[in-house]
């Protein structure tokens, strides 16, 4: 009997202790939330991409200064006024995205002034939410004001068309950064979507483009662009680079959108930032091998039954199916794990962030959905030992560094 009084006790012990234990850590977790929300509020934080103009478009085919809805507060979308207050976001950066169609149809650099005109409007119709921002000077004045910044990235080289002088047009625009080019090759260089390998690398045109925007102060953004551009850019290139939204190719084997650690030693080099996309594509090459078989098999079950997959018959099917396979996502742990990479291969001082919101679809990590969840992930780094000045840096130093030497080599 005593044999199993004693036993009972000892288990009763070992459930206190880990009780104890889970109570500590539910404690522990609680103070770090806090802190993690606290460091999102007191620190800027920049995001390189966020995808609201071409989201705010009537249609991505009428070149209309109308808007899909004002952001201050709705459910559509990842971004609005309320959600990014909320989240700590500072100064998203606004990408004026340039489909690659628009580089045939020769109307590239008016949908690009479309978009800009846009984003001065919804300054001008909210003065006491945003304000448009050229510098970092101008973002940390905004936010000591309590103001959401508003700097601009053109997405796609394509509206520079073949004329230097729309740089320094684009530049008195707003524009501080542009991406070189997006899914297709263009007059400037390669894109890593592209198989036809036009310049193989920069064009004898886009190295004149990269030595204008070195010489104006536009920084140069290499997301997008193919191996050969990128080390085209690094050999010529007189001030750091960024990547506003790429992730890392060790995650994704074979995927040239992101960045090899071949390219992340060389941004290393070149002292650039890399702005970690949260795209689930971009975070775990097996997501979307998995979701592109279910689809596959989704495809072939309705040709099997004879169906449209528009049809109304086949609309139960397909949401039975969904039912059953629903899409895999990567979560904000992905994020940091991507975060960690770059950290051990370069260092602290070349991580950013870019989420790619509003440019992603329904691909968004779990915890990361849209611009209240920044907490998380500095929670999530939070755990894994990084300090408040780690934080500091990855939320927007690293990029202001980058921005300030640009402007600083520019002037």
């Amino acid at each position: 009997m005593m044999r199993i009084l004693t036993l009972y006790f000892f288990i009763f012990c070992c459930l206190l202790a880990c009780n104890r234990q889970s109570s500590t850590t539910m404690q522990g977790d609680d103070a770090l939330r806090k802190k993690a929300d606290d460091l999102a509020h007191r620190y800027i934080i920049t995001d390189g991409h966020v995808d609201l103009p071409f989201r705010l478009k009537v249609s991505r085919f009428q070149l209309t200064r109308e808007y899909v809805g004002i952001p201050v507060e709705t459910t559509e979308g990842d971004f609005d006024y309320v959600r990014a207050k909320k989240g700590g976001l500072s100064a998203p950066f606004m990408s004026i995205y340039i489909p690659s169609e628009y580089q045939k149809n020769g109307r590239a650099k008016m949908l690009a002034d479309s978009l800009i005109d846009m984003m001065e409007g919804v300054a001008k119709m909210h003065p006491d939410k945003f304000k448009i921002a050229f510098s970092p000077a101008e973002v940390e004045e905004n936010f000591k004001k309590g103001l959401i910044s508003l700097p601009m990235g053109m997405e796609n080289g394509a509206p520079v068309m073949d004329d230097l002088a729309n740089l320094a047009y684009f530049h008195r625009r707003g524009i501080r950064y542009i991406t070189l080019t997006h899914g297709k090759d263009n007059q400037i260089c390669d894109s890593s979507y592209d198989t036809t390998q036009t310049w193989k690398g920069l064009s004898p045109f886009g190295e004149k483009v990269v030595r204008e925007m070195n010489r104006l102060g536009i920084m140069v953004d290499i997301s997008h662009v193919s191996d050969s551009t990128f080390f085209d850019v690094v050999r010529m290139t007189k001030v750091p680079v960024i990547a506003s939204h790429s992730s890392c190719r060790k995650f994704t084997p074979g995927w040239q959108r992101n960045m090899s650690d071949e390219q992340l030693l060389a941004l290393g080099k070149n002292g650039g930032v890399i702005q970690i996309n949260f795209g689930s594509t971009f975070l775990d090459g097996k997501i979307p091998a998995y979701n592109n078989k279910k689809r596959q098999e989704m495809e072939d079950m309705l040709k099997k039954k004879g169906l449209d997959p528009k049809s109304p018959e086949a609309k139960p099917l397909i949401e039975e199916f969904r039912k059953q396979n629903p899409n895999l996502y990567a979560d904000v742990k992905t994020v940091a794990d991507h975060i960690d990479h770059v950290r051990r291969l370069i260092g602290i001082d070349h991580i950013g962030i870019g989420s790619d919101f509003d440019g992603v679809g329904d691909s968004l990590p779990t915890g990361l959905k849209d611009v209240s969840q920044y907490p998380n992930l500095i929670f999530e780094l939070l755990k894994r030992g990084y300090s408040e000045e780690d934080i500091a840096k990855i939320c927007y130093r690293n990029l202001f560094r980058v921005w300030r030497a640009v402007e600083k080599a520019a002037s």
